[in-house]
């Protein structure tokens, strides 16, 4: 029997872990009965239900208002605009494209509920394998344990790219214990991460590649993109040829492939394609309601779809081939200049310009540009058969893809003093897929770098990498509109933490 497991009550970062039921094929949970998590994993069926609960946090989107950090990462760069009906729509995200931030305005709150939630249930997964009956197989239990710390490494790579210094946590932390919470150094968080993702690296039972029914689960390929991810954002040069090392093993593998059309990527179909390196999944299968989940700071979120698909439509749209949606983000005329003549402009930007002189039309809302993001659009094929269905996308996130480890890979291997022969091959394989020639072979040093950033932005444009690309190549302050050094890099800390914790917990510089 499948159960609804209700984890207790986490009251340091004012959340209430409950595990909530995931998505698509191996992580979908059906909530029959309740149990106790005292009386929990004692079962492989049981300890499998934690690891479904701990990938479950990946796909929440409503933490304490709307929070999905794709939408908001694109507001904040120079790909989008905040969007939405008016400047009130959602004052959160407007905030973050505009730096206007406070520490009681912005999308801070449920960013870090949302991580910290991750990291609690992996943390309770791994206590809870410790202490599991020993009848349960070394190998069972090896593999489950390597991807709670796949994930924890995750949740706390996220919100060390949004904080900074941040709580270390890697035990459940009891009632007694809120008050003496306080922030590690940034080394210490990263070196954390680092192990994490080495440990499950290490794990023999994590596989280079999964059958269908477990599409979702971690590869060997997604931590090692992940580690050389982590080592390319601490930005030590010294570190450039670990981290390249890293993303050509995932290259070199042998188990993934640019997709031969690049608009496949984004597609239904694309899916776990064989560009695919790691996905949040997200189902239309479970339908769910505004009236459950989304007052004000709730934690609990209500259904598993993509909510960004919804943000990102036309506002009362009426035409073919896509649903209505809310306006969010609209594509900054600056983007669409920069892709103009790009292969990639069509499959990344819809031009609603060329919808209106074909018949279509929409209601222009905030920041409108007449441009919107194509990639996550919602597509009227394929909208939820029930339930609200703003609520239902199924769309899976594509979190790491090879195009970006190409890139990332070229990065390093520059930064890194490396072979400009082998940097060039990497992006000239991205440029040749959509028709582009080769980069000329004379490029390279901080020239060759320029090209890699230039063309980052026209392969994973409104993906959400842009705004961290521009902070950590220390770009942001001359191509954000208000962006101050210093301040901008990194979102306020939730005052609600601060206060929990009785001040134990030190705001950002500049909040």
């Amino acid at each position: 029997m499948k159960r609804y497991i209700i984890n207790k009550l986490f009251p340091v970062f004012a959340l209430m872990v409950m595990a909530t039921s995931c998505s698509k094929d191996h992580l979908e949970l059906t909530p029959i009965g309740t149990s106790l998590e005292v009386n929990y994993y004692q079962t492989e069926e049981e300890l499998f239900e934690g690891l479904v609960a701990v990938y479950d946090v990946l796909q929440w989107g409503s933490t304490s208002g709307w929070t999905m950090s794709l939408g908001l990462l694109n507001a904040a760069s120079d790909d989008c605009y905040a969007g939405g009906s008016d400047a009130s729509d959602q004052p959160s995200w407007v905030a973050y494209d505009m730096f206007t931030l406070n520490p009681t305005l912005g999308p801070q709150e449920g960013l870090w509920t949302k991580g910290y939630a991750g990291i609690y249930r992996a943390n309770l997964l791994l206590q809870k394998l410790e202490e599991a009956p020993a009848d349960i197989s070394s190998s069972f239990k090896n593999r489950i344990a390597a991807e709670a710390k796949f994930l924890r490494a995750y949740f706390y790579f996220d919100l060390i790219k949004f904080f900074g210094n941040i709580p270390l946590l890697n035990d459940v932390v009891s009632v007694d214990q809120i008050t003496s919470v306080t922030q590690a150094s940034s080394s210490d968080v990263y070196a954390q991460i680092e192990n994490d993702l080495r440990a499950a690296k290490a794990e023999l039972e994590i596989p280079e590649s999964v059958a269908p029914a477990e599409f979702g689960r971690i590869t060997q390929g997604a931590v090692a993109a992940l580690l050389g991810k982590v080592i390319l954002y601490q930005n030590n040069d010294n570190r450039m040829i670990e981290a390249a090392d890293l993303f050509e093993e995932v290259i070199g593998s042998g188990f993934y492939f640019l997709e031969a059309n690049y608009e496949d990527v984004f597609s239904n179909q694309g899916e776990f394609g064989s560009e695919s390196i790691f996905e949040i999944q997200h189902s239309s299968n479970k339908p769910g309601d505004f009236g459950y989940g989304f007052a004000a700071g709730a934690t609990v979120n209500p259904t598993e779809g993509n909510f960004n698909v919804q943000f990102f439509g036309m506002r009362d749209y009426v035409g073919p081939e896509y649903a209505t949606g809310w306006s969010f983000c609209p594509v900054t005329e600056d983007l669409a200049d920069f892709m103009a003549g790009d292969p990639r402009f069509e499959h990344t930007i819809v031009d609603g310009n060329i919808l209106k002189a074909q018949g279509a039309s929409y209601t222009e809302g905030y920041q409108n540009t007449d441009y919107f993001i194509k990639k996550y659009a919602p597509i009227e094929a394929n909208r939820a058969s029930d339930g609200d269905v703003a609520l239902g996308w199924g769309t899976n996130q594509r979190e790491i893809r090879l195009a970006d480890v190409y890139l990332m890979a070229a990065e390093a291997i520059v930064r890194g003093g490396g072979s400009s022969i082998t940097a060039r091959e990497y992006i000239n394989r991205v440029r040749n897929r959509v028709g582009l020639g080769d980069i000329n072979t004379s490029v390279s040093g901080s020239i060759l770098l320029d090209v890699i950033y230039k063309e980052r932005r026209l392969e994973l444009a409104t993906e959400g990498h842009r705004f961290f690309d521009l902070v950590r190549t220390g770009q942001a302050p001359q191509v954000l509109n208000g962006f101050n050094a210093g301040i901008h890099e990194l979102l306020p800390i939730p005052q609600i933490e601060i206060d929990l914790t009785n001040g134990q917990i030190i705001q950002n510089p500049g909040y």
